[in-house]
């Protein structure tokens, strides 16, 4: 089957983000894939240090574009990530969401972990989710006829355990839609999308941010889809455009077959 990642450079404008992603989402439909991947922030990323005004519930404008768009081309959707308002906690919800060809949500995925970090020392700037963003707590796989898809969203990358434990659960697919700054992209991005590939012998598909969101912020882009021995079968440029390749689920029972690592651990 057909897996593609969407690529985006979003502002901090709803519209005209969820006009780009119906857009591209339309052009990755008629390319054939049958799975798609938005990235983080798909429909709004802020400016640092600012108030997201569109934080919203799964019933919201942003949830049911992709559950609309689900329909219309009748293919899966890994929604990135939105930001989701709760209902006991004054800061959001890093959120992605499964939704089927049916436009039904399968699966509902808050960011684990969060980005605190200060890469001034390294030419970029310093974050702090934690301000605005509750972290997740749950590990959350969804079935598709595919096979099960394991959900994650940007830094929870560096997180191996996350990776084995959706891998344990029986993933085939491990999404990845992310905002990686370009400090860390250039070295970081590539390097761990085909580990966390090799480790749990899965298709990784990572979905991401690109080009300059505004005059503080730019993301490093590069989207990747990553096959189970590790080798790159797509990979994006550095503009705003969807990537596309054929994951062959035999391939992926092939190298785990001949190489049953994930059966032979040991804790």
């Amino acid at each position: 089957m057909r897996v593609a990642a969407v690529q985006m450079t979003s502002i901090d404008d709803l519209a005209a983000n969820l006009a780009a992603a119906s857009a591209l989402v339309g052009e990755a439909a008629e390319r054939g894939a049958e799975l798609v991947g938005l990235p983080e922030n798909f429909a709004f990323l802020r400016r640092e240090g600012t108030v997201v005004p569109c934080a919203q519930g799964l019933d919201g404008e942003i949830v049911g574009t992709l559950r609309a768009l689900a329909r219309r081309h009748r293919i899966w959707i890994v929604g990135g990530s939105f930001p989701e308002a709760l209902a006991d906690d004054a800061r959001i919800a890093n959120t992605s969401v499964l939704v089927s060809a049916d436009g039904e949500v399968v699966a509902v995925y808050r960011k684990i972990h969060l980005f605190d970090v200060d890469l001034r020392a390294h030419g970029g700037a310093e974050y702090r989710e934690s301000a605005t963003i509750a972290p997740g707590k749950e590990v959350v796989v969804g079935d598709t006829p595919f096979g099960r898809v394991g959900l994650s969203v940007c830094y929870d990358l560096r997180f191996p355990e996350l990776y084995r434990a959706l891998s344990a659960r029986g993933a085939a697919f491990l999404f990845v839609p992310s905002a990686f700054t370009p400090q860390t992209g250039r070295d970081h991005w590539e390097p761990l999308l085909r580990a966390r590939a090799i480790e749990n012998q899965a298709f990784v598909v990572a979905p991401a941010q690109c080009g300059r969101h505004n005059e503080s912020r730019s993301s490093h882009g590069r989207s990747l889809i990553v096959d189970p021995w590790g080798l790159v079968l797509a990979q994006a440029n550095d503009r705003p455009g969807v990537i596309t390749a054929e994951c062959d689920l035999g391939e992926l029972e092939r190298v785990r077959g001949a190489l049953p690592a994930l059966s032979h651990r040991r804790l």
